[in-house]
């Protein structure tokens, strides 16, 4: 099929404006949907297994096989089968709505096991310490545990925030707007390079300063 008339720069400029806003807005919804659900449940899933505070074998396979579950599926499939559960939550299938479901219980469950790998590599010693001395289990948690795996979390924040970033360019593809539906409709399906060149460039660009920033993050938080 013959390429169409590609849109000038100064026209996609205009097009990339707005859909980057909505790339942030989205991800800004499900990145705190997923601290405030996959923090905790990666705390519980290691607290409930045989290193953690609270040992509870039925507790930490039932929440682990949950967790798998929502990291099993591509994310297209997990899309799809979420389409009952997003229409019955927000009575749509499409739209910036439409995606915060999935794009949440794929980073909620990515989260949960970045905490419960980040607060494992805390030593034992500390745990036991504060158990000695009285305190109870919420100060040991996240006065010990959260606290001195603090850049574990922030590494996994980093890449998960940047996984966040994927699959809402993937979500375009279900009109959530934002630089994946830019990228699908003006690029892909008229066949505009300038359109496509830059939506490419932007999300490179955006990666690369959040990585850096989160490894710059990790490095000043590390003792």
């Amino acid at each position: 099929m013959t390429a169409l008339l590609a849109t000038p720069w100064s026209g996609v400029v205009d097009l990339l404006v707005p859909a980057l806003w909505e790339t942030v807005r989205l991800v800004a919804v499900v990145m705190a949907v997923v601290v405030v659900l996959g923090g905790p449940l990666g705390l519980l899933i290691f607290n409930s297994s045989s290193h953690g505070l609270t040992p509870h074998r039925a507790v930490h396979f039932s929440i682990s096989w949950i967790a798998n579950l929502g990291r099993s599926l591509p994310f297209l499939v997990l899309m799809a089968a979420l389409v009952p559960v997003t229409f019955a939550v927000f009575g749509t299938t499409i739209g910036f709505r439409a995606a915060i479901i999935p794009m949440a219980v794929a980073g909620v469950a990515f989260f949960a096991r970045i905490t419960e790998n980040a607060v494992r590599e805390v030593p034992r010693e500390l745990m036991d310490v504060g158990l000695a001395s009285g305190s109870s289990l919420r100060q040991i948690v996240f006065g010990i545990q959260v606290r001195e795996a603090v850049p574990g979390l922030v590494a996994g924040f980093t890449l998960n925030l940047i996984a966040m970033i994927e699959y809402s360019a993937i979500a375009g593809a279900i009109g959530s707007g934002g630089i994946g539906y830019v990228a699908v409709n003006y690029g892909y399906q008229r066949f505009d390079q300038h359109v496509m060149l830059a939506c490419i460039g932007v999300l490179i660009a955006i990666v690369q300063v959040i990585q850096f920033a989160g490894d710059r993050a990790v490095r000043a938080l590390s003792h």
